[in-house]
């Protein structure tokens, strides 16, 4: 089990698209990302990523259940793109963030924001922005025990 860790994150120029819907539709989004990125032969500058606009794990769940989720896929990126359709384009800030490392499937993933969660709360720390999960790998490529996922939020 990985220790949570406060790190200092660069502002990072994203690509990005951003729907309401069910968390499900990350896949989704994330391939039509990846689609634009390719045919525009963007230099990518580190790995793809889920924001969570949603504030708590309860407002989570029944946006998910609602089909509200506030759901943005991102893929920092070298350089400004000219954004196209619903293909955006900004500069995500950085800060301080509580960082946990999440190894194993997707819908395990609830047992390290528990923990996240706590250890914020033990340190009176407040959430300053959407949480960032970044996939350092493929589930398609790998066994469900090896997907990696840091998890990120913002604090203040």
């Amino acid at each position: 089990m990985e220790p949570i860790t406060l790190v200092e994150v660069p502002d990072q120029l994203v690509l990005a698209i951003r729907k309401r819907g069910n968390y499900r539709i990350v896949p989704e989004l994330l391939a039509s990302l990846f689609e634009f990125v390719f045919k525009k032969q963007v230099a990518i500058a580190g790995m793809p990523m889920l924001l969570l606009h949603e504030t708590s794990k309860e407002e989570a769940e029944q946006a998910d259940r609602t089909g509200t989720a506030d759901v943005e896929v991102a893929v920092p990126v070298n350089g400004h793109v000219r954004p196209v359709g619903e293909i955006i384009s900004y500069t995500l800030p950085g800060g301080t963030m509580a960082r946990i490392v999440h190894l194993g499937p997707y819908e395990k993933a609830e047992e390290s924001y528990d923990r996240l969660f706590i250890w914020l709360a033990e340190r009176d720390m407040v959430m300053k922005g959407p949480i960032r999960e970044v996939y350092y790998n493929d589930p398609r490529e790998v066994r469900p025990e090896e997907i990696k996922t840091e998890i990120l939020v913002p604090v203040g």
